[in-house]
Formats: structure tokens, sequence, C-alpha cells
């Protein structure tokens, strides 16, 4: 079945969702989701969102900026990043008037609270910058969002699992998907296609990501022709729920929580003492990691203590009763008394699909627009967070770039009519997954993925080398070969479960094999990119995005330039 919308969506996070309430007055849109919308990822964000707002201390969005670029480690396009954090104090105010219930002052104003790598004076010492409500800033603006968007009759087309991106000649002319309630296919034709399906951080064992957040939309692209920008920089967060993953917000160290070792040491002291525990993220995940590897683990395991008991009760019930429930219910710890073990977990991935401020997809380094085809959130790369995103900054990449995505689809189909599209794309899907059911290998989904899972902590997460990467690179093309021989055992039509998570792994295995890829072509230290064997930074030769292209022979790599407006490399000191 075809059916025709003016704009489709791929995602209902905070970047689709903000997209669709931008061009619905002027246009029949459409959101696809493989969940119902308010189970999007960005609901689990806690922190807030960045804005030089200057309700509590003095602020300006020039230094917002600085910390943005400093803390990409100089690899964010410095145009774009302006672009954010001059758009920053809008976002939150029509938040406000949409209704978003921030956190206040004893004043009435909007409440700003401290977030790593956020300073004043140009990193001379911290500043509170991050809005927020509570610690559950992601749920109320995604909730908020959700309900404009059914205010405005945008329809939704949720538990649809997108399969392939439709192409008419060069342009992008709709998407394929698969309904899991009915297990009918449909081809959704429309003008412009936006993909805002989050990022791929299941391709790690230890990960704060939900279960959807599989890289599907990022891989979709780069099966059609589109490169991957800046896919080695794979955000570790320094504080994950030890042994689960499951984030403690960095608000917790932002309301002055902070980190110890085995020996009651303020460790962070001695990596950054300026800040101390309100460090850029990858600056504390290897700060934790190195005390690990030391032997100053608590107990000598694989964690160490986040110290909230000096807050006291009344404080963390009032602003950090989620995460303070969090562990209360999946470790027995009460926070209020005990000290909280945390490790670092696979939290976001800095690169994906390159795009314009706009939205725009690019095909290669000369800046080439795919037509019809946007992007926008944590799949795109615009890129705002270069090598290392600080805290906060997420949440209003998604809500700036959502938006003006939206704005940019609005004009774009006022220029264009529908095609005439064939049924061949819906003929070739099932063609595919006809094929999936007729296998009768020996292969199990959950086997392949836990492999994978294990691998890419070990060769491709905080601390890398040439051997590992190798060896990673070797393992994973070794494992697409046992992928071919899946054998399905559930051949029903509705409520394949088993037919997604073998989707899911085809992109995970792939991706995997582009993360590795060019971060063993990186041979430098940068951001979240941490080689053992070239461990300082390399601006001579690697102050540039990496790009890799899809091709018969395997990923190939090119390079683009970085755009530096206003603030030159310097050495990147907390």
């Amino acid at each position: 079945m075809i059916t025709q919308h003016d704009i489709v969506i791929v995602g209902a996070g905070l970047a689709g969702l903000r997209a669709a309430v931008e061009c619905v007055d002027q246009a029949d849109v459409a959101v696809v989701s493989k969940v119902f919308p308010t189970r999007s990822h960005s609901g689990a964000a806690q922190g807030g969102i960045t804005a030089s707002l200057g309700n509590e201390e003095e602020d300006h969005w020039e230094w917002h900026l600085f910390d943005t670029v400093k803390g990409s480690d100089y690899l964010g396009d410095q145009d774009a990043v302006e672009i954010m954090v001059r758009d920053a104090p809008r976002v939150i105010y029509e938040l406000e008037h949409m209704g978003v219930p921030f956190s206040r002052t004893p004043e009435g104003k909007i409440a700003q609270r401290n977030f790593g790598g956020h300073t004043r004076d140009y990193g001379k010492k911290p500043v509170k910058r991050a809005c927020y409500a509570a610690d559950r800033t992601g749920r109320v603006v995604l909730d908020t969002l959700y309900d404009q968007c059914l205010r405005h009759q945008v329809k939704f087309y949720s538990e649809n699992y997108v399969l392939s991106l439709v192409f008419d000649g060069k342009r992008c002319a709709g998407v394929v998907t698969y309904d899991l309630a009915t297990g009918e296919l449909h081809l959704l034709q429309a003008k412009a296609v936006l993909l805002a399906t989050g990022g791929c951080g299941r391709i790690y064992k230890t990960t704060s990501n939900g279960f959807a957040s599989t890289g599907d939309g990022i891989h979709l692209a780069y099966q059609s022709g589109i490169p991957l920008e800046d896919m080695e920089f794979i955000q570790f967060h320094p504080t994950g729920l030890y042994p689960l993953g499951i984030l403690v917000s960095e608000a917790a160290r932002g309301e002055g929580g902070f980190l110890r070792n085995r020996l009651g040491e303020r460790f962070m002291e001695r990596y950054a003492p300026m800040v101390k525990d309100l460090a850029a993220r990858d600056v504390v995940s290897r700060a934790i990691l190195t005390e690990i590897r030391e032997g100053k683990g608590i107990s000598g395991r694989g964690y160490v203590h986040l110290d909230l008991t000096h807050l006291g009760e009344e404080k963390i019930q009032e602003r950090l009763w989620e995460i303070a429930s969090f562990v209360r219910i999946y470790l027995g710890i009460d926070p209020v008394y005990d000290p909280i073990p945390v490790q670092p977990t696979c939290h976001y991935v800095m690169g994906g699909i390159p795009t314009d401020v706009d939205g725009r997809v690019l095909m290669d380094e000369k800046g080439t627009i795919a037509q019809g085809l946007f992007a926008a959130g944590e799949c795109a790369c615009v890129s705002v967070h270069g090598a290392n995103r600080l805290g906060c900054n997420s949440l209003l990449d998604l809500l700036v770039f959502g938006r003006r995505s939206g704005l940019a689809m609005k004009q774009a189909i006022s220029k264009v009519e529908h095609g005439t599209l064939t049924k061949d794309s819906l003929r070739a899907t099932e063609e595919k997954i006809k094929k999936f059911f007729n296998v009768r290998g020996k292969e199990k989904i959950g086997e392949i993925r836990q492999r994978i899972q294990l691998l890419m902590m070990e060769k491709g997460s905080v601390f890398r080398n040439e051997e590992g990467l190798k060896k990673g690179i070797e393992e994973i093309r070794s494992l697409m070969e046992h992928y071919k021989n899946i054998g399905a055992v559930d051949k029903r039509k509705a409520f394949n479960f088993e037919l997604m998570e073998a989707m899911e792994l085809g992109h995970q295995l792939s991706l995997s094999e582009v993360i590795l890829f060019s971060a063993l072509h990186r041979r430098e230290s940068r951001g979240a990119h941490y080689r053992e064997d070239f461990p300082v930074r390399a601006d001579r030769y690697f102050l540039k995005h990496t790009l890799v292209f899809q091709t018969p022979k395997g990923p190939d790599i090119r390079y683009k330039p970085v755009k530096i407006t206003r603030f030159q490399p310097e050495a990147r000191v907390y």
C-alpha cells in the first residue's frame, strides 16, 4: 500500500517532534516511530538544557560558545556551534510558553545548575547554565512536544519499523515500514524525509541507551550511499550505575556530588584541578578508568563511588528524585546515606549522518546535498559536538536543529510535487523478509548481538590501540558472515520481534565496523577517542572530520576540514 504525505519524519524523540511542530502548519506531516512516541529515548534525559540565560549568575553566549568548542576538542564546526548557542535562550522561553514545567528560583525565574565543562570568563570557573525540570527534563519536554503534535493533528505511525529509504532517481521520496501490529508493509511517499532516529548505543554491552537505540537511521543512510561522519567519537558518560549502565545524570555532580576511589580520595582534583568533578565527560571517564586500572576501584573492582550523602535528604528529594529512585530500585542503596557505585557507560555518538545547519543531508566532502533527505538529532552530525559533547548540549542540539530542519523542509516541499512511485521498493523488501524466513541456519540473533557488544567494549570503548582495533574489525567481519546464517524461528506476520531484531542486528554489525575503522585511521587522541599508542592530539594531521563511505570492497575513508571562526585550537585543560 502506498500512502502519500508531504513530510515523513522517522523518529519521535525531541528532534523529530520539534520538526513536526514547526512544519505542520503548512504541510501534511507524518511521524513514524518504532516505539510509542513517549517511549522515545529523549525522555531519559535527566540533567537539563544549556542556555546562557544568566538567571543565577552572569553568563553570555560567547562563553557558552567557547566551552562547547573547547569541550569538542576543537573538532566542532564553530559556525554551527554559534548558531546553536545564540538560539539557546529562545529555545528555553519557547518551551516555557508551550508549558514545560521548569524548576524555579525563589524569584520565579527558570532555575539553572552547574554542569560539566560549563564555565564563565572563558574557562576560569564553573557557571550555572543548565535549565532543568528536577532530574527529568527530557521526560517533560518530550511529553510537551507530543501534546503539541496531537493538538496540531500530526499523523503518527507508532510501532512501525522503517526497513528502507525509497528514492525516485536521486531524490529521497519515502520510506518502507513494517507495521508491528498487523505485519503489513507500507510505502509512505513524501516530498521530504527527516531521519531523527537517535544513536546506536546498544552496540555496547554497558550503555545508558534504551533498547531501541540500534542506529537504524544512521545505517539506512549509509546503505543508501551517504557517508558517515566522525563515527570514532563515542561518548562514555562517567557515571552509569554499576553494573547495569543506567545513567546517573551529571546533575548529581552539578548539585555538589563528587567521586571517590577506594582510598576515599576525591581523585578528580588530580585530573582537573580547576573544575574537579565538573570536567568534560571524556576527561572524567578516563580518570575513573585510570583509577580502576591502578587498583583504586572500590574493593579492587571496576567501579568508584559517587558520593551525594553530604547534600542532605531534602536537596536530593527535590532536585535528584528520579536518580535517587533508580538507585533504590535497581541497587537497593539509599543515596541519602550511602555512596553510589558508578562506572563509565556508553552514552552518546558525536558522529552520524553529515548535514548542514538546516538539516540537509550532505553526500560527500564537497557538501553536495542529498535531495529530499534531512537528518537531525543524535543520528545527525552538524557538527556541534566535535570529539566530545558537553552535558545538556544534546537536548539543545535536538531542539535547535529539529526546528531548523522543520523550517527547511517546509520551504523545500513548496517547490516539489509527488513523483510516480511503483511498488518495486515494497516488493524488494518483501523478498528480503522472505529470504530471512527461508534461511535454515543455526546462528542465533542474541548470541551474535552479545558477541558484538562484548567486542566493542573490549576493542572500541574508552581506551583504544591499533592492535585491538584491527582485531576488532576482523572479528566484526567474521560475525557478518555468521549473520548470513541466522535461522528464523518465528514465522508469524504480526508482532514478529525476531524480524525486527534481525534487521537491527544488521545495522549494529555494519556500524560497529565503521566505528572501529574510523578509530583505526585517526592516529591521535582527541576528545572521546583515546589512542594509547597515540596519546596526544595531532592538529597538524587530524584537525579534520572523518567521512566513511560504503563501497563494494568495504569502508572507504575521506576527510573534510573543520570550520574555525573564533577560537584557534589550544591545550585543553580543566
